[in-house]
């Protein structure tokens, strides 16, 4: 028999055997990992190895195998360099039967190193017995695991921004838009915009009743705008296509805070250009606080057990270039990269403490909807939605978020003291119903193969135990319902493909003909396509005929009434500003349009799959007193 196929064949039956192998053996084995079991590329691998006998000498065999089917390597130390060898061969040989101790170092774990869990095994038997006749072991298999991160990217954290008190009692925030060079592959350099830094911005954080203002200079040599997405602002201030900041610029918006807490961001919103510009760098997260969310035990530290993360796929060029050209139909589906990153960073790694910790979860791809859960599939808890706290946290395994929404989790580590989880979007799971019916699905125009299968988002390591004393409240907050029967009118969107291909047509004009619409219109900045009375309850029927949308609209937090009549999930039960319509799908939201009136500036309904609304499907509409 082939070595390499009795080697498969051995190690795999082995976990069978153990039981009867311990009543019989004469030696022991101990194998422990030194450290941490999750490693990181640079980072040294320690094994010790502790052997035992009765009587006689013994052969001690290492191996390591990739999991679940790679193949066997042995391990020897016969030379001052460490071997790895598919053939059988000793790590050590001649051991006594005192008790010994041997040590196996790789001080440098390399990039080449497949990513994955590793499993290491060791075995003791007679000198110069085959190591493949269970019956002639001398102990137990003894079997330690590792998992390897080929990369050592380290979670970064975006910096806050609290704001700069003046004599207006206003908290002054300073915006910085431009360009930079970042390397998200090793030994490249990347283009790339940013806000205050090379790419991404910061954090913005406020508390309801805060009156802020902004100074957002332009630097990027090109004009764009800054909208505040989630925030109930007058529409002079919300940063729409209207509101263009030109290159050299400074735009001064103020307003205050006058709604509830809750995890919103902000991000450009320049008609024809909001895909390119966001995908190249200019998004960022704004937090409100309030006193309900200040009164729960829940994770409050930023940074530390209170943690911002956007999820975001690019496309890099082995040499680093970052490409953003809508150049053909799978493009113009929504732009969709192979690498993903999470606060800038390519897959990476969350250092926390085994406490209770809060993720703040924004999807700000262009296009790609993930349905988020972890490796070892377990529970955790939905505590928010787009526009502040549910009323109760919600037990899930999984969450299904599309371009443009946010959801804050909890997740429980008391008991993973040293342990370590891979979040992972396990979108093979959702992506059928995405496409099911759509026009596009026969050709997957609209997925790609990321898509079509499970992959890894970030790594969490987890160390000592925490004593944040967060734990999970079972009551967060209350919410004013709005009814039905209080609405004063109903509007229908309809979601559908127009007979245009507008594909790299990034300007509307009223006689421009693009591929998508909402009510068999695209978009034009000349006209308002909808009035809506301050103080007014509408409910808005949005209504998709072609792929999978999400649909985001300005100004206002609205409640879901219902999808295809049957009511929403416990997880969609809040405040909400985007929701996902799927191919078919009719769901019904309820708004009530307070606060602001301005018949001279519109605010924007739209799809946030950003080619999208790029491309036609989007509206405007205003309020009148």
């Amino acid at each position: 028999m082939n070595t390499k196929k009795q080697t498969f064949k051995v190690f795999a039956g082995i976990i069978l055997s153990l039981s009867a192998l311990a009543a019989q053996a004469d030696w022991k084995v101990a194998l422990n990992i030194l450290g941490h079991p999750m490693k990181k590329a640079g980072e040294a691998l320690e094994l010790n190895l502790e052997t035992q006998g009765d009587e006689g000498l013994a052969d001690i065999y290492l191996a390591v195998k990739k999991l679940p089917d790679g193949p066997f390597s042995f391990i020897s130390s016969d030379s001052s360099a460490t071997q790895f060898t598919t053939e059988p061969h000793p790590y050590a040989t001649g051991i006594t039967n005192k008790n010994t101790n041997h040590r196996f170092e790789i001080p440098k774990l390399s990039r080449d190193i497949p990513a994955g869990k590793y499993a290491f095994y060791a075995v003791a038997v007679p000198v110069g017995a085959n190591v493949f006749n269970q019956d002639a072991w001398l102990s137990p298999l003894a079997i330690k695991e590792i998992f390897f991160v080929n990369n050592n990217n380290t979670l970064p954290v975006p910096p806050l921004l609290t704001g700069t008190l003046n004599d207006a009692g206003q908290k002054v925030f300073e915006l910085n838009l431009q360009r930079g060079q970042k390397s998200f592959l090793p030994g490249t350099s990347t283009e790339t915009f940013g806000i205050n830094g090379d790419y991404l911005g910061p954090t913005i954080r406020l508390s309801k009743g805060d009156k802020a203002l902004f100074k957002v200079t332009n630097h990027l040599g090109e004009r764009t705008t800054i909208h505040w997405h989630g925030a109930h602002v007058p529409a002079a201030m919300d940063g729409g296509p209207h509101q263009v900041i030109e290159a050299g610029e400074t735009w001064q918006p103020s307003f205050e805070i006058m709604q509830p807490a809750a995890t919103l961001w902000y991000h450009p919103h320049l008609h024809g250009k909001t895909g390119e510009h966001v995908y190249k760098g200019l998004a960022g997260f704004f937090i409100v606080d309030d006193e309900v969310s200040d009164s729960l035990p829940l994770p409050k530290t930023y940074g530390v057990d209170d943690i911002p993360i956007v999820i975001q796929d690019r496309n890099i060029d082995p040499d680093g270039t970052m490409n953003y050209t809508i150049n053909n139909m799978e493009n113009m589906m929504g732009f969709r990269g192979a690498y993903i990153l999470v606060n800038g960073a390519v897959t990476p790694t969350l250092e926390t403490k085994a406490q209770m910790i809060r993720l703040r979860l924004l999807n700000g791809s262009n296009a790609r909807i993930y349905n988020f859960g972890f490796s070892d599939n377990r529970t955790f808890y939905q505590i928010a939605t787009d526009g502040g706290l549910l009323q109760t946290p919600v037990p899930m395994n999984r969450l299904r978020l599309a371009p443009g929404e946010r959801a804050e989790i909890l997740l429980d580590l008391r008991q993973d003291i040293n342990n370590y989880l891979i979040l992972k979007s396990y979108s093979e799971e959702t992506t059928p119903s995405l496409m099911r019916d759509s026009m596009m699905s026969r050709g997957r125009m609209m997925s790609d193969d990321l898509d079509m299968q499970t992959f890894d988002v970030m790594y969490i390591r987890i160390g000592e135990i925490g004593d944040n004393g967060a734990s999970l409240p079972s009551q967060l907050t209350s919410i004013d319902w709005l009814q039905s029967a209080t609405a004063v009118r109903t509007r229908t969107f309809v979601l559908g493909m127009g007979m245009g291909m507008g594909m790299g047509r990034r300007f509307s004009q009223s006689t421009e003909r693009h591929m998508f619409t909402i009510n068999g219109q695209s978009f034009d900045m000349n006209r308002i396509d909808e009035t809506v009375r301050l103080g007014d309850t509408e409910i808005w029927v949005i209504r998709n005929q072609s792929m999978a949308h999400p649909f985001h609209m300005h100004d206002v937090q609205f409640q879901i009434l219902d999808r295809n009549g049957a009511p929403p999930s416990a997880s969609e039960k809040g405040w909400k500003d985007t929701v996902l319509v799927m191919p078919n799908e009719t769901v019904r939201v309820i708004a009530r349009f307070d606060d602001f009136a301005d018949p001279d500036h519109a605010y924007m309904y739209h799809c946030h799959i950003l080619e999208h609304e790029d491309d036609g499907m989007m509206g405007q509409f205003i309020v009148v007193p």
